[in-house]
This record gives structure tokens, C-alpha cells and sequence, in this order.
């Protein structure tokens, strides 16, 4: 049966928010506000929360789902009585603090909102290939050692001298790191890149890879926390909504899908599927990157082509985690361990990375383990039924741990991101040779339609913590300009292969030698 994650969202929103209802067209007239928000995933309670810290409190948030969160989102999972909360999206606050120094956003909301969370540690793995155990995590020190400085270094020099980027993949083996058909290695190289960026070093920036990766784990540190709340990650985001909005507030209208927007210099009109429309003053869509590539919602007009071109010279990533659960007294695998690498003989990516949550510190005598595969290999499962998902990864396991050690499981479930009409993947990805002109571009404003989210950030991309500055960032903008000071964002009609790094500073207030100092 196919999953829908839209289906699955178990939590309510604190102090009955999520019984609000969806705006009914009056009269044949549009409700009018000062600012519609589109969407309410992290970047649009955050742009809610900035404009009512600024006193401007007319706004509707206008959400697809029934209950708040967007790709912040769990569900339960597991057999009759032996059931576990497990998150089907964002899943760890990626950087924490550094003691005395910065602290990521969601590293404070996590505590604010006492989020049951555990330190992923990646020295805690075991490696195998298809003849089972076999260890080859030298391999992963190979590929931590030289080969990544060199391309980190590389990647400083291409920034600081406005060099051309060019692919993860070119600097890798400009680097010496050239894996062939090493399979082991190919694991490991999937293991270090492909599972954080949700798509191969091919497709991706060695330049914005390096930045990205930089300005989160050397700014806050290195630690990763993997959220395993019974209440779900997004408890912090529905914390964030309760200090602004009320028990059943008009302001939040949910189950209400977005078919166009129309835009100008003077307002913006949301039309929804429900025949329900909102006037406003401004508006922000944070709908994902997904959703804009896959025309899942019509603009009026039609973008300009600098606007467009943005949208479309960026990625998006598909990210799919599927669970299984085995009776907790069958458990074949060593749980002391938190990670599995699996190195298949024929192709790179198929079933790589596996999980145990029946490990201390996590679910113990949970009997769930999950695997994780992206990009290509995402859409194939997800376009293919559980019945043949669950025989491929049952197969696979039993590559791993022998066949006569792995029971048929109890549970089985995965999300379809890809296919998800109001997400169309997980999160962007900066491909290569694509400069920060043209990121502005998918960022900048038109009239007086706004865009925020991970996408738009360009330090922290891919990351919750990016949509939440992003929100923020255009929440404050907006607020500033129902107050008169409106200044817009800066777009550029003509492109360029590379963008002065200098220049851009000064036009944007984009520090670039911060990244200089963080690890280039």
C-alpha cells in the first residue's frame, strides 16, 4: 500500500491550534490581511513569529496539511502494542554549540522544548558487503584524511580568488580520492557525502558543499543529535506557534491547498482549491523547492526568466528512510553498534546505510532498524510497491547477517517524499558551477511576493536551521516595510560564470571572509 505522509501527521498542535479551520470565501470577496503566509512548516511559523515579535499581528498562515510542521514529520510505527514514534523527514539538529560561542536556533527550540534527542556517533559502525561482516572502515579514514582537506582547501582558494566551481566529484579526484569500482569504497563515499547532501558528488558544488558543511559543523561543532520525541520533532515548531497564536486561531487555515497566486507591485491574491481566497498587503510563499520546479501551484504572471531560471538551475534531493521492525527477541543484529555500512557488489547506493533505534540510548527492545537510500535509488522505491521494497532490503539484510538469522519482519513503512504534491522531495542541493548571482535569484523577491525557506539560505541549505534564519529573515523584512522601510531584495537580470566575492559582500551583507576563517 502506498504511503502518504500527509496521512500520518499524529500530532496535534498545542492548545487545539490544529482544529483551526479554512477560510470560506464571503460574498464572493477575498479575506484581507496585511500578510498571507504560505505554508507552515519551520520558515512560515518563523516569518509569523518575526512579524508578530514586530507588532504586526494581520496575517493568515495558509497550510496544505492538518496540522503544522511541513517537512518536519512523524508518525507512529510498529506492530499491535509494540508501537514507536519515528520521524519521517528532518530527523537530527545538525550542530549544536560550541561551549561559549554560537548556538544553532534548533539546538535552542530542542531544549526549550525538552525534545528527547541522543548524539549520533559515527565511529560507533560496522561494515559489510555482500559475504557479510568485513572491515573496511580504514577506507573511511582514507577519505577523511588527504583527499577531503585537499578539496576543503581547494574549495577556499576557488571562493576567496572567484575561481570557477566545479563538481564534488572533480575535486575529489583532483584530490587522489578516485574509488573506480571499489565498492567498499564506493560505500564509503556514500557514507561521507551522499547521505548528508541527498545526492551524489557528481551533482553537486565542491565550492557551496564545503561552505554549506563549514558554516554549520565548524560555527556550532560536529555533533549531530538524532530526535526520537514520542511527541515528534516538529513539538518544537508547534511550541514556537503557541507563543503567538491562540487555541483554534481564524489566522491559521489549515487543510487549505494553494492552486495560484497572483502578484503585483501593490498585493498579492491566494486563490485555494476550496474556492476560499486571501488579499493581502505582502505575501511568503515557503513552498519548497519541489513544489515551485513541479508548477504544483500557478503564478500570476509567469515569473520572469531570471526568477525561473533560479528555480530551476537548483536541486532537490529526495531523502527516504524505511523502517522495519523485528520481534524484539529475534533482534539479529549487533545493537551495541549504531550503524551498518553495506557495500553491494553491483551498485553504488542500493540499500547503504542502516540504523539501529534498538540501541541504548535510543529504543531499546524496540526491534526497528531503518535504511536509508537517495536520489535515484529514492525514486525507485518509491515508485515501486512495499511488497518488492521489503524483498529487496530483506534480501540485503540477509546478504548481511545470513539468511537463516533474519525473520520475516513485523512492521514495515516508508514515506514517498518524491511523490508528496506539497513537497516534491526532502531538501535542495546546490548543484556545480552555479554561482551566488543566480542563488540570489531562486531568494529575491517579486513585487510583493517573498520567498523563504532552507532552500533560499545560502550558508545553510539543506538544513532546518537555514529555514528557520530564512523565515525569520523575511518575517523582519516584511514587517519593516508595513512600516515604511522597504528596501526589496537584489536580483540580477544578467548573469555571470562567478560572482566577486567582494562585490557580492558589499551588495548583500553576505560575510564571505567568515567562511575564510571557518576551516578554508
Amino acid at each position: 500500500m502506498q504511503f502518504n505522509v500527509r496521512n500520518v501527521f499524529c500530532a496535534c498542535l498545542a492548545l487545539g491550534l490544529a482544529n483551526a479551520s479554512p477560510l470560506q470565501k464571503r460574498n464572493g470577496t477575498c479575506q484581507k490581511t496585511k500578510v498571507a503566509i504560505l505554508g507552515a512548516g519551520t520558515a512560515g511559523i518563523t516569518a509569523a513569529q518575526a512579524l508578530s515579535n514586530a507588532s504586526v499581528t494581520d496575517f493568515l498562515i495558509v497550510e496544505y496539511n492538518s496540522v503544522i510542521g511541513g517537512r518536519v514529520a512523524h508518525t507512529a510505527f510498529g506492530a499491535k502494542n509494540q508501537s514507536y514514534t519515528v520521524e519521517l523527514g528532518a530527523n537530527w539538529v545538525q550542530g549544536t554549540f560550541t561551549p561559549g560561542g554560537p548556538v544553532n536556533p534548533i539546538w535552542i527550540l530542542a531544549e526549550l522544548s525538552n525534545l528527547t534527542n541522543t548524539y549520533s556517533n559515527y565511529s560507533s559502525i560496522e561494515t559489510f558487503n555482500q559475504n557479510g561482516a568485513v572491515d573496511f572502515t580504514d577506507l573511511i579514514d582514507d577519505y577523511e584524511g588527504d583527499p577531503y582537506s585537499t578539496v576543503e582547501q581547494d574549495a577556499g582558494y576557488i571562493l576567496s580568488d572567484n575561481l570557477q566551481d566545479r563538481s564534488f566529484r572533480s575535486g575529489l579526484s583532483l584530490a587522489g580520492w578516485k574509488p573506480g569500482n571499489d565498492m567498499e569504497a564506493q560505500a564509503v563515499e556514500w557514507w561521507e557525502f551522499d547521505w548528508e547532501y541527498g545526492q551524489s558528488p557528481e551533482l553537486s558544488s565542491q565550492e557551496f558543499a564545503i561552505v554549506n558543511y563549514n558554516t554549520t559543523f565548524y560555527q556550532y561543532s560536529d555533533a549531530n543529535n538524532y530526535v526520537f520525541d514520542s511527541r515528534g520533532f516538529n513539538a518544537f515548531i508547534r511550541g514556537e506557534a503557541s507563543t503567538f497564536l491562540t487555541a483554534n486561531d481564524p489566522r491559521l487555515l489549515l487543510n487549505t491547498i494553494v492552486t495560484n497566486v497572483s502578484y503585483s507591485d501593490k498585493g498579492v491574491t491566494v486563490y485555494n482549491k476550496d474556492g476560499s481566497c486571501v488579499e493581502a498587503d505582502y505575501a511568503i510563499c515557503t513552498f519548497s523547492l519541489g513544489v515551485l520546479q513541479n508548477d504544483a501551484v500557478t503564478f500570476s504572471p509567469a515569473f520572469p526568466s531570471w526568477k525561473q531560471m533560479g528555480i530551476e538551475t537548483f536541486s532537490m534531493a529526495t531523502y527516504t528512510k524505511i523502517f522495519l521492525q523485528f520481534p524484539p527477541d529475534e533482534v539479529f543484529w549487533n545493537t551495541s553498534y549504531q550503524f551498518f555500512l553495506y557495500a553491494d557488489p553491483n551498485e553504488r547506493g542500493y540499500y547503504p546505510v542502516w540504523q539501529s533505534l534498538d540501541s541504548p540510548g535510543f529504543l531499546p527492545g524496540s526491534g526497528i532498524i531503518f535504511v536509508t537510500v537517495v536520489q535515484d535509488q529514492s525514486y525507485v522505491v518509491e515508485n515501486q510497491d512495499d511488497a518488492t521494497t521489503k524483498a529487496q532490503v530483506l534480501d540485503v539484510l540477509r546478504d548481511m547477517f545470513g539468511a537463516e538469522n533474519v525473520p520475516e519482519p513485523i512492521a514495515f513503512m516508508y514515506p514517498r517524499w518524491s511523490l508528496e504534491p506539497w513537497a516534491y522531495g526532502s531538501y535542495s542541493n546546490w548543484p556545480p558551477g552555479t554561482s551566488l548571482e543566480m542563488h540570489e535569484n531562486l531568494r529575491a523577491n517579486i513585487g510583493r511576493l517573498y520567498f523563504a525557506g532552507e532552500a533560499t539560505s545560502t550558508e545553510y541549505y539543506g538544513f532546518l536551521h537555514g529555514a528557520w534564519f530564512e523565515g525569520q529573515a523575511v518575517g523582519t523584512e516584511i514587517a519593516d516595510c508595513l512600516k515604511g522601510n522597504c528596501t526589496g531584495e537584489v536580483h540580477y537580470n544578467v548573469l555571470h560564470g562567478t560572482t566577486p566575492p567582494r562585490e557580492y559582500d558589499i551588495e548583500n551583507g553576505w560575510d564571505v571572509t567568515s567562511f575564510q576563517t571557518n576551516g578554508f
